[in-house]
């Protein structure tokens, strides 16, 4: 049984499998295994300097409008056009899923001076993981990252706010905790929390998302483009400084 792989953190000890922090494959899905493909040559294409690792929001950067809420393009060209940037973004992804591709390929000969890592939101849905399970998986996927691009600065997430359901947002909660924690003090790793963009007074601002404006209406999940672009220049001072280059 694989326990969690850990960056000078103690060995969980119980001897179950955390599938969270086990490599799954989604290649049986022909949309997947295609774009996984397409990545591949699209990295030996451009040697990136720039990587994002994530899900569905991370893949919504490729998303162009009309509407105006889900017109991400000119954000990402903005942002990350002269930053020679590859999106590894893909729709439901959870920790399992990221952690195959980076073991397949998705990492393979490059050297990006940074990644950032957005991933977990997908592990309170359907399979509904722990928050425990979610931290065991990020510090696998970080310890990959770590061997496979040891020169390469990596920018953490915390996992995103959202109105899915009590639990949810609860474990989110906890989630962001353990990692704000773990990692305060890891070389190479700088954990950042922007839950404060999607809040107002308290409360989730609903306002900043795209799924309440779909039809049929969804819960809270996926930022509309206003939200990403808020996402961006949150992160803006700290990626620049990463990077070595002059904030957008």
């Amino acid at each position: 049984m694989l326990a969690a792989l850990t960056i000078g953190f103690p060995m969980r000890s119980d001897a179950r499998t955390i599938l969270a922090a086990v490599p799954i494959s989604r290649m049986d899905l022909p949309w997947w295994r295609a774009r996984h493909e397409a990545k591949l040559q699209a990295l030996a294409r451009v040697h990136p300097t720039l990587i994002f690792l994530g899900d569905s929001i991370t893949q919504d950067w490729e998303k162009s409008g009309p509407p105006a809420w889900r017109d991400f393009a000119p954000d990402w060209q903005r942002f990350y056009g002269d930053r020679n940037a590859v999106n590894l973004g893909f729709i439901g992804d959870t920790t399992a899923n990221l952690l195959w591709r980076i073991r397949n390929g998705e990492v393979a000969g490059i050297a990006p001076k940074v990644a950032v890592l957005l991933i977990g939101a997908n592990n309170l849905g359907r399979v509904h993981w722990s928050a425990a399970d979610t931290v065991a998986g990020i510090d696998t996927i970080i310890t990959e990252l770590r061997h496979r691009l040891p020169q390469t600065r990596i920018l953490l997430l915390g996992v995103l706010p959202s109105a899915r359901s009590a639990w949810v947002s609860e474990t989110t909660r906890q989630i962001n905790t353990q990692l704000a924690s773990r990692y305060k003090d890891v070389p190479s790793v700088t954990y950042l929390d922007l839950t404060v963009i999607f809040m107002r007074n308290g409360m989730l601002n609903r306002a900043l998302y795209l799924d309440p404006r779909l039809t049929p209406p969804d819960p809270p999940l996926h930022p509309s483009a206003e939200g990403q672009r808020l996402m961006s220049r949150t992160m803006e001072p700290v990626l620049a400084e990463m990077l070595g280059d002059r904030p957008h």
